[in-house]
């Protein structure tokens, strides 16, 4: 059961739907104070954006920008400071880069308030993870609505706030801002930011809450996940702490670096929450501790935990990547490991591109919240009159090949957190990892059944592949792409078109996918379908030069094999990424 204070109200004041939220600020005359100062900082916020960012119209055009930015300027009579702060960062996320942002939860000049509970999009639903023990009751309840809006709702509502990288930014910063009153009101959940009635699931029963406010929100640090430190006085829906406590959970995640040694399995654990030095240890000294710990010690495996590790300064990570490199312990398959998740980004972002470029590493949890190729490096720029802070991007980091259009880097392993692995305090990510059997890359598996005639069993394989839950964000495209081309030199030409067209069936938003399976298509004579590819791949970029040009060749010539083909571009590398023709 809920708490007397937190029962009910089912109907007028929860969940009656949809309709005009009142105004919590009085129309204002155009020339008011507070109309004034906030366009004088919208002039300034429309001046050095665009001077600041790298490149702030990578994603949105310069009319988009400017259009929302008038939007904003017209209604200011109309709204309160909160509804405007919200409606900034509506605009700053649509620059689409995870470091350029208005952040209620960095920026302590915004204010917003905070209910005093701790939601967590777990695979399962968004629940309540943590409260103050005044809502005890409601620890481990699935929330089904947050005021007039469902979960999803609700979410897609924040996502729009955030700037992002991709999905998996939103899903971090998002249960931050759902308990913000000042949010919840401006993206029309409730009427009173005073109050949020929750609808709840628990047990198979549902009942409503109403939260009331608990003072300002506290920010969040920019380079480490400190999420999940347990608030004092506060009730987890987590079970005994103690010795069943995850190894991920244990300790402080403000200390940078720590080892533990797992004798049981051999193992050699190293959480890595920060990419920076610490006062009593650099990373550099880290790494050497580590490398002279690898070399004595019975070692089977290494763990290298990047789940809360936000970012800091990229330069820091070489010492660390090459005792990694440099221990013989740790080549081939099944030796290293690298935890990554929603919190995995910026530096530690490059820390990932590295190990996978350079190493036999074996992904496991969940897409990390940072692209292989993006903006980053924010600076603060302070609007005059409110004092927010808009962060924008003041460099571009090409940390993989150009093509390289990947939204994170997927696990090769999903093991994505629960919430009854979480109340029992089980770590689905170290589950796999000590279960783990290394098996032959899907590609090769395919090559070996073409090869034995098997066509059937190379498309069963990759069926099977596709469904085994572990692999629900392996991205498969350049070995695909890979395979492809290397039936494509030994003149299998129906093979190769198979192994690609399942990549462009794979991978639908992929432009280098698309050009790929053209060029097999002309390979093998077949035109117009050729045609029809590289149609498909200039759509979805328009700067695909090979297509452009294929296309030009292929109907300036009707009916011919255009003359200066190139020949099947052969990058049979690791990445699997084309090379110039």
């Amino acid at each position: 059961m809920l708490p007397p204070l937190a029962l009910a109200l089912v109907g007028s004041l929860a969940f009656s739907g949809p309709r005009a939220m009142p105004q919590l600020a009085a129309v204002r005359p155009p020339d008011s104070a507070f109309v004034r100062q906030w366009r004088e900082d919208l002039a300034y916020l429309a001046r050095e954006l665009p001077r600041r960012h790298k490149h702030l119209f990578h994603t949105m055009r310069r009319e988009q920008f400017d259009s929302a930015l008038a939007v904003l300027d017209r209604k200011l009579p109309t709204l309160a400071r909160h509804q405007v702060i919200v409606e900034l960062a509506r605009i700053v996320a649509l620059v689409g880069d995870g470091h350029t942002n208005v952040a209620p939860t960095r920026d302590s000049r915004i204010g917003f308030r905070t209910y005093p509970v701790k939601l967590y999009f777990f695979k399962d639903g968004l629940f309540v993870r943590s409260a103050a023990r005044k809502y005890a009751d409601l620890v481990g309840a699935k929330v089904v609505r947050l005021g007039r809006l469902t979960t999803s709702q609700a979410y897609d509502a924040v996502r729009e706030l955030i700037g992002r990288d991709n999905e998996m930014s939103a899903r971090y910063f998002a249960p931050a801002l759902l308990v913000m009153p000042e949010i919840l009101h401006a993206i029309g959940a409730i009427d009173d930011p005073d109050n949020v009635p929750l609808l709840l699931e628990q047990a198979g029963d549902r009942t409503v809450a109403v939260l009331e406010p608990a003072g300002s929100a506290a920010m969040m640090p920019s380079d480490t996940d400190v999420s999940w430190v347990p608030e004092s006085g506060w009730v987890d829906m987590r079970g005994v702490d103690g010795p069943r406590t995850p190894l991920w959970l244990r300790g402080d995640p403000r200390d940078n670096l720590r080892l533990e040694y797992l004798p049981e399995s051999r193992t050699a654990y190293v959480q890595y929450n920060r990419v920076g030095d610490q006062p009593d240890e650099t990373i550099a000294a880290f790494a050497g501790r580590l490398r002279a710990f690898l070399d004595s010690a019975t070692v089977d495996r290494l763990i290298l935990d990047l789940r809360l590790n936000r970012g800091g300064d990229g330069t820091l990570n070489q010492p660390l990547l090459l005792s990694l490199i440099r221990s013989p312990k740790l080549e081939g398959p099944g030796r290293l490991f690298v935890l990554i998740g929603r919190s995995t980004f910026s530096a530690a972002q490059f820390l990932v591109h590295d190990l996978e470029e350079y190493t036999d590493a074996v992904f496991v949890g969940e897409p990390t919240a940072g692209k292989p190729n993006s903006y980053g490096d924010s600076r603060r720029i302070t609007l005059p009159n409110s004092g927010v802070t808009v962060r924008a991007s003041i460099f571009y980091w090409q940390r993989s090949h150009p093509l390289d259009e990947r939204p994170w880097k997927g696990p090769d392993v999903a093991a994505e957190l629960t919430s009854r692995d979480f109340r029992a305090n089980v770590d689905p990510a170290m589950r796999e990892v000590l279960a783990y059997w290394p098996e032959p890359p899907l590609a090769e598996r395919m090559r070996d059944a073409f090869a034995a005639g098997d066509s059937a069993g190379a498309l069963k394989l990759h069926l099977a592949y596709k469904a085994d839950p572990r692999h629900a964000y392996a991205d498969t495209e350049l070995e695909l792409n890979a395979l492809g081309y290397e039936l494509l030199r030994q003149g299998r030409h129906g093979h190769a078109i198979v192994v690609l067209q399942l990549n462009t069936a794979d991978h639908p938003g992929s432009s280098n996918a698309f050009d790929s399976l053209g060029e097999a298509y002309l390979e093998s004579g077949r035109r117009e379908e050729a045609i029809r590819s590289y149609e498909r791949a200039l759509a979805l970029d328009p700067a695909n030069e090979n297509a452009v040009q294929m296309l030009e060749k292929l109907r300036g010539a009707p009916g011919a094999r255009p003359a200066g083909l190139p020949p099947a571009r052969s990058d049979a590398g690791r990445t699997g990424w084309p090379t110039p023709g």
